[in-house]
């Protein structure tokens, strides 16, 4: 859990976690790897006026991650 990150921007995420990726095309989302890269969580980020909100929306393999990718889901994706 995150009690406390001074981002003000996206990019600023990987700071914190150096294995983050900013996904493009307007999607504010970032996908962190987790546990050695044996799992990826992808988040939507919502900056507010003093909080930074994430928002899960899809948690699963790196291999699952991959073919999510190949049809362009990680985008779109609110799985929960």
């Amino acid at each position: 859990m995150i009690r406390y990150a001074d981002w003000e921007k996206p990019e600023e995420m990987k700071r914190t976690f150096a294995s983050a990726d900013i996904l493009g095309r307007g999607s504010k989302r970032v996908v962190f790897n987790v546990q050695g890269n044996h799992f990826r969580i992808i988040c939507k980020y919502q900056f507010g006026d003093t909080m930074v909100h994430l928002f899960v929306t899809w948690i699963g393999t790196h291999a699952e991650y991959t073919d999510l990718c190949k049809k362009g889901k990680q985008y779109t994706i609110e799985q929960y």
